[in-house]
């Protein structure tokens, strides 16, 4: 067994070997820079394809922020899985990400993994290596999808909308839903030792500030006459899908449906652009945010597990 890295583009095809649901996406990946040849890595035997990692990165010429293909030949036994998967691992690890903070890992799962035996030995085995290389699980969460067709609540008078006006208008907004915040990331965060505010910007700058989509799609949620903020919504498109990249409501205001409103308003705007589907997500534990996501239709089509390797105030297994 060897472990390299792909020579260039034309090596696709060997990285194809083996499958995951992101393989569709490589190609174009590769061409805008949100992936490169030097952080796709093979294991081989000969010419035989026994596992594979790659890293992705949201904007071309930044550097790695996921890590989200790991695939182990499904042929292999529980003892070779381990044996390649943690020499692939840490050898493409040392030469992509080196001494710098190791990125986050994302897996997309079927809905009922942990139900189907072949599969959830499959995935145990990858997440078993990762958590020999000091990972540790920091949250399973829904992925959910809105498709044309479903009906969407039409407005109520309990609430009014209005664009976002600037940065420091979410901000203000988005510093008070951080603090006591259901987010296994926004906790991470804030046990890291950053303050809600500068958490709060963190999420802004290096997520929601970089969608090419309409800023006019934002929107804050008011109570009728006296104007007080109740949360707001961040309709998006990312690099692939359009989202409901956001969603919050503000501390003072929950417990009152409120997020069925904001929900709606955010699922009406991208309904009314004519988007061929809506995906969002959510933390598996966040039951009122899931719950709020089925009543508007939204169904669950996959989950997805992430891992990191420094995650202060979160407990591994």
């Amino acid at each position: 067994m060897y472990v390299r890295r792909l020579a260039g583009p034309e090596e696709l095809d060997l990285f194809l070997r083996l499958t995951y649901s992101l393989d569709h996406e490589l190609a174009d990946d590769l061409a805008t820079g949100r992936r490169l040849p030097s952080w796709m890595w093979v294991a081989l035997d000969g010419d035989r394809l026994l596992g594979r990692v790659a890293w992705w990165t949201g904007t071309a010429g930044a550097a790695p922020q996921m890590l989200d293909v790991f695939d182990l030949a499904p042929e292999l036994s529980a003892e070779e899985r381990a044996e390649v998967g943690l020499r692939l691992l840490r050898t493409a690890t040392a030469a992509v990400v080196g001494d710098a903070r190791r990125p986050e890992y994302i897996r997309f799962l079927p809905a009922d993994w942990r139900e189907v035996p072949e599969t959830r030995s499959h995935l145990e085995s990858l997440f078993s290596v990762l958590e020999r290389t000091g990972a540790r699980p920091l949250v399973e969460r829904l992925r959910l999808e809105w498709r044309p067709g479903t009906p969407v609540p039409e407005p109520t008078d309990r609430l009014e909308f209005r664009p976002v006006r600037d940065r420091e208008d979410l901000l203000a907004l988005m510093t008070p839903v951080m603090e006591g915040t259901l987010d296994a990331h926004g906790r991470a965060d804030l046990a890291s030792g950053l303050s809600a505010r500068e958490a709060a910007e963190l999420h802004h700058d290096e997520e929601l500030a970089r969608y090419s989509s309409p800023r006019a799609w934002w929107r804050v949620a008011e109570l009728p006459g006296s104007g007080e903020p109740v949360g707001f919504v961040v309709p998006a498109r990312n690099n692939y899908h359009h989202v409901i990249a956001y969603l919050g409501v503000l501390p003072a205001h929950r417990g009152h449906g409120y997020v069925d409103d904001i929900l709606a308003e955010g699922t009406r705007i991208l309904a009314a652009a004519g988007v061929p589907r809506i995906r969002a997500a959510t933390d598996l534990g966040n039951a009122p945010m899931a719950a709020s996501f089925a009543r508007a239709g939204y169904v669950t089509f996959e989950r997805a597990v992430n891992y990191v390797w420094d995650a202060p105030g979160e407990s591994g297994s």
